[in-house]
């Protein structure tokens, strides 16, 4: 096969996610073209996905079996591409970089920027990501990279970094004694993961232009213990970076929520058992992992800021999950709306509602909100690039009961206002069903938790009480009398809120 995969005339390229790759084995051994692995678009439901280019036109097939996929293969081995049975044809330039998108749903919908190369590429070679455009921040000058990090801020990318540009957290990395480090936190988010299965040398780039920076000599990517085709990945790709002074290392952590949180991202690298915020001041960027100045970002917030540093708008990679048939990863717009999301997915049901921002996402009853940072933080929506969509049976005194006791149990314990005070919320909202609601005692106990919790965990498990009462407090009404509005309620909640 020729060096990189844009030069070949006829190719087929296999998206699949499943780890038995069972359409890649029966093309493989039912053609003599070449066939190749390349990354998930995001959307499970048009998987597995063949795609069969000849000579500037691809064929898209959706939803294909092995058998399937191996007669296509095969009508193609002797020179027919099989229009009449594709889902879509889409003409290009022969070399064209990035995915054709096709009128094809819901692959359409939203843009593709930073996912542009998911379902094109081999996630793990580096040729076809050079000749592609990829690895030009490396070459940069620092200034370029700098202007590019002080241009993006990370709320909807998961990142620390929420409501301040990322370039200041930079700066002070670079003014603190030490020898500076950066963290690729890559720790359970489907949107990171996506980046790291199809696209990982995106994130990295950003991270080595990130070293680049700030003088860093180490790189340190992070995930969970549970993703482990995205470790293979990384592991990898990390082999076939370009040559700096810069070392990258691959770590895992435990598999559990709080090992995300910056400061206890930190703690597992660094091996400890137990993990517990850390006391800021000082920030990780002034002393982080093993006391040196550290940079922490996610893979989505790294692959901005390669964009960014190429004249590209900011976007956001958004995962839809919750009471939908199947669940996408899409990206909008910053000029675009959340609303998207509602039509990169079939809901079941009536929609109700949607939970913006993860874990502790925010509670809002509509999705015409740009996703832009100031945005995002006006309607009290999550960091996490996740939304949650709830449909009209979906309880929501049980949904936000579910997150609180979520938070009362896995809680590192340090701090009391976390420790407690999720304690004390959960107490408050089961009361609601012995007929007792008190919104005042629980926006009280909300604003102390808010204001002086150590970590980002305590603060952000206010939230989905805070919106809840903000725009369903006729439900918690409803309950206290004894009634659920939904029927799903007798003396315990019984929905389980979607992880």
């Amino acid at each position: 096969m020729a060096e990189h995969i844009l030069s070949e005339s006829v190719v087929l390229r296999i998206a699949e996610s499943t780890p038995e790759q069972e359409v890649l084995k029966a093309v493989a051994s039912a053609t003599s073209i070449p066939v190749v692995k390349v990354g998930t678009t995001g959307y499970p439901v048009l998987e597995p996905l063949v795609l069969l280019t000849k000579n500037g036109q691809t064929a898209f097939y959706t939803s294909c079996s092995p058998e399937e996929a191996a007669e296509i293969a095969t009508t193609l081995d002797n020179g027919n591409l099989r229009i009449e049975d594709a889902d879509a044809i889409v003409e290009h330039p022969p070399e064209r970089p990035y995915l054709p998108v096709p009128d094809l749903w819901p692959l359409q919908t939203g843009a593709r920027t930073v996912l542009r190369r998911c379902g094109w590429l081999r996630p793990t070679h580096p040729e076809d990501y050079r000749i592609s455009g990829g690895f030009e921040t490396v070459d940069s000058d620092t200034d370029t990279v700098m202007s590019a990090a002080h241009s993006v801020t990370g709320r909807g990318w998961g990142d620390a970094m929420t409501n301040t540009p990322v370039g200041t957290s930079w700066n002070r990395s670079i003014d603190a004694d030490g020898d500076p480090a950066v963290v690729v936190n890559a720790h359970g988010s489907p949107g990171d993961r996506l980046l790291l299965e199809s696209v990982p040398f995106l994130p990295l780039e950003g991270a080595l232009a990130a070293a680049q920076a700030v003088d860093a000599s180490d790189i340190i990517v992070y995930l969970s213990e549970a993703d482990e085709q995205a470790l293979e990945c990384v592991t990898a790709t990390v082999e076939n970076l370009p040559t700096t002074d810069t070392m990258v290392h691959v770590v895992t952590g435990p598999d559990e929520y709080r090992a995300a949180e910056p400061t206890m991202a930190l703690e597992a690298i660094e091996g400890s058992q137990r993990l517990e915020a850390r006391l800021r001041p000082p920030t990780p960027d002034i002393e982080g992992v093993y006391s040196r100045p550290t940079l922490i970002h996610t893979p989505r917030t790294l692959a901005q800021i390669v964009h960014a540093a190429s004249g590209a708008s900011p976007t956001r990679i958004v995962t839809v999950r919750g009471d939908v048939q199947h669940e996408a990863t899409i990206e909008i717009p910053e000029d675009g709306s959340l609303a998207t999301a509602r039509t990169a997915v079939t809901v079941d049901g009536v929609f109700k509602g949607a939970c913006v921002g993860g874990q502790f996402g925010g509670l809002t009853p509509d999705l015409d909100i740009a996703p832009t940072p100031n945005a995002l933080d006006a309607a009290d929506l999550g960091t996490e690039g996740i939304i949650s969509i709830l449909n009209e049976d979906r309880c929501l005194v049980a949904h936000v009961g579910e997150q609180s006791r979520f938070a009362r149990d896995e809680n590192c314990g340090r701090c009391v206002p976390c420790r407690e005070g999720t304690v004390q919320l959960t107490k408050l909202l089961r009361e609601v069903y012995d007929g007792s609601f008190r919104p005042d005692d629980i926006e009280e106990l909300l604003r102390v938790m808010q204001s002086s919790s150590m970590c980002a965990f305590g603060r952000d498990a206010t939230r989905p009480v805070a919106t809840g009462l903000d725009h369903f407090e006729d439900e918690f009404v409803a309950h206290a009398d004894g009634r659920c509005p939904t029927g799903t309620c007798t003396t315990e909640p019984q929905h389980e809120v979607p992880q």
